[in-house]
């Protein structure tokens, strides 16, 4: 996906009215300010309370579900037929103003001070998660070398600690 069409898709759900911040990859490089590589999707984060109208804004646009099996009501992925993909993560507001991701009981949250990112798409200023909390949401699983990259590029631009698993890929990298 390049950068036109992100914030295109941005653009089309502002203009209607779909609050979203970008998560991702895109968040990656909206807080880098600059595409820094490829993208297969615009992973987006929203209120559950606007899904639907997020879903009539893209079906308009030629979207349509793309089958997968780990979709979800608050996680699915939209495409349409040139390629383009909207991976969906939508949440609900609780007291604290942290945004509940699914089940409550499944203890996954965009905590409120996730929620103040700002970057640029292609010139424009977007919402986008918080240059912290992608660092921590890229943390628990096994690493790839986007993981490591995108990762390693937030720590250096906010002065943010590289944690622990990435330190140590790096340094076995550093060793061969």
């Amino acid at each position: 996906m390049a950068a036109r069409d992100a914030r295109r898709l941005y653009d089309w759900l502002e203009e209607a009215g779909v609050e979203v911040w970008v998560d991702g990859g895109w968040a990656v490089d909206a807080l880098l300010g600059a595409q820094t590589r490829r993208h297969a999707d615009l992973d987006l984060a929203l209120e559950t309370r606007l899904v639907e109208r997020l879903r009539e804004v893209l079906v308009e646009r030629g979207f349509r579900d793309v089958p997968r099996d780990d979709s979800r009501p608050w996680n699915f992925v939209l495409g349409d037929e040139a390629g383009l993909e909207v991976d969906v993560h939508a949440f609900t507001f609780d007291a604290n103003g942290d945004g509940v991701y699914g089940p409550p009981e499944d203890g996954a949250f965009y905590r409120a001070d996730a929620l103040t990112g700002q970057g640029v798409i292609d010139g424009r200023r977007v919402r986008c998660i918080s240059a912290d909390w992608l660092v921590r949401f890229h943390s628990g699983y096994r690493l790839t070398e986007k993981d490591v990259l995108d990762v390693t590029a937030l720590c250096e631009r906010f002065g943010i600690a590289l944690p622990e698993p990435y330190r140590e890929r790096l340094l076995g990298a550093d060793r061969s």
